[in-house]
């Protein structure tokens, strides 16, 4: 089988698969750790998960045990808005997980304003990861963000290594931030990359009764991963042949031209 596509993490210098796996819903599956074990097999090498993820270090701590973590890069992230929190959760991430270093650790969702002063506070949590960082437990300090009006201040600020972005044909808007991200040679990870999994539902139930059209996860998964900004693309997957099935896009997928992006953010529009 031939190797997923790798693309460079930003100024991290890391080299990831351009498909990675969400694991914030996987522990909520039966099929959980075979999901992870599955995402590994087929050559996927960038996990991302969170303290708040319930369970999910915890599993992905399972499958690193029994299989070393020998050529995956792992991303974490803390809610803790205080240097002491936020050291306190890099301590718990590493013991879960079952390794002494932890390539990226971010800052999650910092979605206000109120929130970006706390994290950068004399005793913010952003001091806290660089105090991880300096200890060696981290490698890299990135950020997550839902608000589209405070990520071009993030992207700029010069005090993060990668940023989360929510980008999808239902949410096309940012397209730009990934280019300014990419600009500033930030690694940019794209969360809901196939909308959301209310809205993978019901296109899953569409295709099932023959009415998908053109909005389709493998086309959504195109989408994203046509933007040259894009680092890696992170659906989430409870089940192991949701990740054989986004892997398989990845393998074989071809990048869209302006007409196939337009059509397919027409129907998401239309869904949503």
């Amino acid at each position: 089988m031939p190797d997923l596509e790798q693309r460079r993490l930003g100024r991290t210098g890391l080299m990831v698969t351009a498909l990675g796996l969400g694991a914030m819903d996987t522990p909520q599956s039966p099929e959980g750790e075979e999901t992870v074990r599955a995402a590994l097999d087929l050559g996927i090498n960038f996990v991302d998960t969170a303290r708040e993820y319930e369970g999910s270090e915890f599993l992905i701590g399972q499958v690193v045990r029994a299989r070393g973590a020998t050529g995956l890069h792992l991303s974490s992230k803390t809610f803790r808005h205080t240097a002491d929190g936020a050291q306190r959760d890099v301590d718990r991430s590493l013991s879960m997980l079952g390794v002494e270093h932890i390539d990226l650790y971010q800052l999650h969702d910092v979605s206000t304003a109120e929130a970006w002063r706390e994290v950068q506070g004399e005793d913010g949590a952003l001091a806290g990861l660089q105090i991880a960082q300096y200890r060696g437990l981290i490698g890299h300090i990135g950020v997550s963000s839902h608000n589209v009006e405070l990520l071009p201040e993030l992207i700029a600020s010069g005090q993060f290594d990668a940023i989360m972005i929510e980008y999808s044909a239902f949410f096309p808007g940012t397209a730009p931030l990934i280019q300014m991200a990419h600009a500033h040679d930030l690694g940019v990870m794209v969360m809901r990359p196939l909308g959301g999994s209310g809205r993978t539902s019901v296109m899953r139930t569409r295709i099932a009764e023959g009415t998908a059209g053109v909005l389709t996860p493998a086309r959504l998964l195109r989408y994203v991963l046509s933007h040259p900004g894009v680092s890696v693309a992170i659906p989430g997957a409870r089940y192991a042949s949701r990740v054989r099935e986004n892997v398989a896009t990845a393998l074989s997928y071809e990048p869209m031209d302006l007409d196939e992006r337009r059509a397919l953010e027409d129907a998401a529009a239309e869904l949503y």
